[in-house]
């Protein structure tokens, strides 16, 4: 039987362990070095610290040598050696003696120790030399021929010389097209340097795919001719045997129809597919865009979407694009049309369904829905019926936003038992371990936030639920949480007024009031508890608990602020309900309540594939293209809602009423870079506002054009839509019931008039249209920008579930290269500045200002982008804040400005500490020096005494790419 390659990451085949193990007692013996003879030996730790301690002495002397900082310090360069080496070969490998040199020498510079190292690389050069005049002396040639082994392959048992000439064509072929950026040669001696004589046949292959992915940072040419790599050895583990690109056109066509045949008998795909003209559908997939991809997001799909039968995949790119579509068009009328044209703009990369649309589609669990969102209400079985239902649409779906506002506050009197209730976060804790528990098959780990609004009792313990210190069994380490803002509080904030904490079980009705009416009523509950009527209350400054909320965001990343108002006040469907919370991202806002859970369905266009030249050369928005991709993605998220699994019928029943999708975008920032516009600029949040306005415009057109074919939503009467009134209008609306706070540019350019009175006359498909979610992992796939985000950093390791990948800015690259100044020093600096050219003087002005990173770009910059884009947004965005040098004062100020702005909802606070970009260049001018010492943490306290006090130092990152949780949207998209 054929085995899979899980990942390239984790190579399983070595040569047969005739080498002892280490003295670690055999943890290293699934590691093989290759030395330079060829031959083959253990992999032993030990040695590295060998070599170090020899470089020391030669340096220090014995004395020095063998003192103990000395000794502390090998012990830790050697596992910092090891643990690089290893990093990418979990499950056991082989490595050449130059790369384990190469990570000595490394490990020797990073600590600082650069005379010793200086020493190593003499010492490295100096045998180098040596060997090359061996290899040069009289008689030379004739030994080394004569004692010259040839390297053989084993597959299936047999022997066989290893075929050059083959190896060298699949990797010319990889890089074809790419000659001016790539060198194949190069691919080539480092894929051989890795081979042992009686290597396994895949394992040459593995080889040559690390190769080419230890070059990436030289060129991101290199990460697609690393996917190129891969998908040769994914054709052979599918098809059974090497198929060139070449050959794929005709291979593709007759694979297709065995494959939904070995899908449907294997339990995987549904037998509807069968009933397709597959030759029609076959004969649509292209095999050219097989050569789109980059390295991260060919082997994600490998690792996490492709179909398997018993580990061994049975989907290529294609195959599995044509999959997705022909699932989406299960209910069309001409299905073989449909399915080609929902494929066409998938495989193009134009458009990109969300991720559990992407698992599913096609398959006989068709839960294709990315959010969902729950009330609780304020009794034993509706709290437990809600973490039932928690666990069922966990079980294949997507992220979790729960409402549990209505639920009474601690100490409130219970009418059955006579009792006091224990609130709302022992609850809590039992939804958090529901969300471990429950992880969607082990694919990924279920997710779910908690919303809270800021009048609640039991406000102040919510908002510590994701601390680190305190009674665990009060922690919720696991699950999200949120705060539901109404305005009224923000006004007592800006004002400096006195906030009053109630329990919903002597105020039930402000959970469904908003606006002015919530306020009326809020007055009325104040004057209750003046009169002594009301007796369970807290009273504290509002500014007091809002710089808790800001110094628990600042400490723990949690709870996030959103906005209660602004979602509801601008919501299209404010006539059948209450929006009460948003969901795991915070771009959903639909109503709920205890009888309907809404439900959403994502996809993003992919904004950097609607791009065109102007006549002046320049980079504008495609406004055609956007029309037709538009077109179809919109269809395509409505036929999910008919085609969906609901695990729960509150889902189905709430999704057949108002049909909401969430239709986003990704790549923002790659458009910026394409137009030559920093991020933080005029013209950046002008393109922000124009971009939106065309992707909005188009997406409420298309959706009125299916209401036009299919019918109208079944609650559209009464809507927003109904009377006329688009997001843009709702602004006024907002304005008036704030009574001010709300200064947002209103300026439109399109022909919003035609589109009323379209809908005037055909209605709508859809009660919202619009979300802009994190895109996460589908971003990944395409090789593009996530969603809004700007660039994290310019080249850094991202890791993931499919392992570690390094990213570079290609937009970058290409300029540097234009200017001479691509070479292993930029490479070098970039590492040492974090991704960063702010320090790198050698880089034009104009370069260091269009590529600042995420860090580098206030945070007012993505408030003011998000401002624009909210004017036009039916629903919110998943809108992270990134704060460098993070202080009270900055914290107060950018929130403050998000809420005027009308922004519904914000979500993480990603902040940096201001000494963690202060890098020197070390007493000795070296280049790579890197301080050990962690960054001093400014405290939750220090934070909240400093609000709006000056600037604090030392603020440490909560979140980064590859952290652990970073990418939890993925549940989403």
């Amino acid at each position: 039987m054929q085995t899979s390659i899980a990942s390239v990451t984790r190579p399983s085949a070595v040569p047969p362990a005739t080498a002892p193990a280490d003295a670690s007692g055999g943890q290293w013996a699934g590691y093989q070095i290759i030395r330079r003879n060829g031959s083959v030996v253990g992999f032993e730790p030990s040695k590295i610290a060998i070599a170090m301690t020899k470089a020391f002495l030669a340096v220090n002397g014995g004395q020095g040598a063998a003192s103990a900082r000395v000794r502390e310090l090998v012990e830790q360069l050697t596992a910092q050696a090891v643990s690089a080496l290893v990093r990418n070969r979990p499950g056991g490998g082989t490595f050449h003696i130059e790369d384990v040199q190469d990570q000595v020498e490394l490990a020797l510079m990073r600590s600082g120790e650069h005379d010793v190292a200086r020493a190593y690389v003499l010492y490295r050069e100096k045998r180098a030399q040596e060997r090359a005049a061996a290899a040069h002396a009289p008689g030379a040639e004739i030994a080394a021929s004569s004692s010259e082994t040839e390297l053989h392959v084993t597959e299936n048992g047999a022997r066989r010389p290893l075929d050059m000439t083959a190896l060298r064509t699949t990797i010319e072929a990889a890089g074809e097209g790419l000659t001016q950026y790539i060198d194949t040669e190069a691919i080539l001696k480092e894929t051989v340097k890795n081979l042992y004589d009686g290597v396994p046949v895949d394992e040459v292959y593995k080889s040559a795919i690390l190769a080419a992915r230890a070059l990436v940072e030289k060129d991101p040419a290199y990460t697609k001719v690393t996917a190129r790599l891969l998908l040769h050895t994914v054709r052979k583990e599918v098809l059974g045997k090497e198929v060139s690109q070449s050959g794929m056109a005709t291979r593709y066509a007759e694979y297709f129809p065995t494959f939904i045949a070995r899908g449907i008998e294997g339990g995987l795909l549904s037998p509807e597919l069968a009933k397709f003209d597959l030759p029609r559908v076959a004969a649509a997939l292209d095999a050219s865009r097989d050569l789109q991809f980059d390295y991260l997001g060919l082997q994600t799909l490998y690792d996490r979407y492709f179909l398997h039968i018993r580990g061994t995949r049975i989907e290529l790119p294609q195959v599995f694009f044509m999959r997705v579509a022909m699932g989406l068009a299960l209910r069309e009328a001409d299905r073989e049309a449909r399915a080609i044209e929902f494929y066409e703009i998938l495989s193009s990369f134009d458009f990109m369904s969300s991720t559990p649309t992407l698992f599913n589609a096609g398959t006989l669990h068709s839960q294709l829905s990315s959010c969902y969102l729950t009330t609780v209400s304020d009794d034993l079985e509706g709290i437990y019926d809600a973490i039932k239902e928690n666990a069922l649409l966990a079980k294949y779906a997507g992220g979790l936003g729960n409402d549990w506002t209505p639920v009474r506050a601690l100490r409130s009197h219970i009418k059955g038992t006579n009792g006091e209730s224990q609130g709302v976060v022992p609850f809590l804790k039992v939804v958090n371990d529901t969300a471990v528990a429950v992880n969607q098959g082990g694919k990924r780990k279920g997710a779910v936030c908690t919303y809270l609004e800021t009048w609640h009792l039991d406000i102040e313990e919510f908002l510590e639920l994701r601390k680190n210190t305190g009674d665990e069994r009060r922690r919720t380490h696991d699950m999200n949480t949120a705060n539901w803002i109404p305005d009224l509080f923000m006004k007592r904030v800006m004002e400096n007024g006195e906030w009053t904490l109630l329990s919903p079980s002597t105020c039930p009705d402000l959970h469904d009031k908003v606006g002015r009416e919530f306020e009326t009523a809020y007055l009325g509950y104040e004057a209750r508890v003046a009169s002594g009527e009301i007796t369970l209350f807290k009273k504290m400054p509002a500014l007091s608990l809002w710089r808790k909320m800001l110094s628990m965001l600042f400490e723990t990343g949690h709870p996030w602020i959103t906005f209660k108002d602004p979602c509801n006040i601008r919501s299209p469907q404010q006539h059948v309900g209450v929006v009460h919370s948003s969901n795991l991202c915070t771009e959903i806002t639909l109503n709920t309540n205890e009888s309907e859970i809404a439900v959403c369905n994502l996809g993003s266009v992919n904004l950097p594939a609607h791009m065109k030249r102007a006549a002046d050369g320049s980079y504008e928005l495609d406004h055609d293209k956007l029309r037709h991709t538009v077109g179809i993605a919109m269809r395509m998220l409505d036929n999910v809602i008919d085609i969906n699994y609901y695990a729960v019928d509150k889902a189905r029943n709430s999704n057949a009423k108002h049909r909401p999708v969430g239709m986003g975008i990704m790549g923002f920032q790659d458009c910026l870079h394409m137009m030559r516009v920093p991020y933080a600029s005029q013209a950046a949040v002008q393109f922000a506002d124009r971009s939106m306005e065309a992707v909005c415009y188009q997406a409420y057109w298309a959706s009125s054009v299916l209401a036009q074919e299919r019918g109208r939503y079944q609650s559209y009467e009464g809507s927003l839509w109904s009377r006329g009134i688009l997001p843009q209008d709702t602004l006024a609306m907002l304005r008036d019931e704030r009574g001010g706070f709300v200064d947002v540019d209103t300026s439109s350019t399109l022909d919003w008039d035609a589109l009323r009175a379209r809908i005037k006359s055909h209605g709508m498909r859809n009660s919202n249209c619009i979300a802009i979610a994190p895109t996460a992992t589908i971003s990944n796939i395409i090789g593009v920008s996530a969603c809004i985000e700007p660039t994290y950093q310019n080249l850094y390791v991202k890791s993931n579930l499919s392992g570690e990948f390094t990213v570079v800015n290609d937009h970058l690259v290409r300029d540097l290269k234009k200017l001479g100044l691509w070479d292993e020093v930029m490479v070098a600096d970039l590492k040492y500045f974090d991704g960063s050219l702010s320090r790198i003087d050698r880089v034009p002005a104009e370069l260091r200002q269009l590529y600042a990173t995420a860090f580098e770009v206030e945070p007012s910059w993505l408030v003011e982008c998000a401002s624009r884009r909210q004017k036009w947004i039916d629903q919110a965005q998943s809108l992270n804040i990134y704060m460098a040098g993070a202080s009270g004062k900055k914290l107060d100020d950018t929130y403050k400005l998000a809420w005027q702005r009308g922004l519904k909802t914000t979500y993480y606070l990603r902040t940096l500490g201001a000494t963690s970009a202060e890098k020197s260049t070390g007493r000795g001018g070296e280049l790579n020096a890197v301080s050990l010492t962690p960054a001093p943490t400014a405290t939750a306290s220090a934070l909240a005494s400093n609000l709006p006090e000056p600037e604090i130092v030392g603020a440490v990152c909560t979140m980064r790419p590859g952290d652990p949780g970073f990418e939890e949207c993925e549940a989403c998209q």
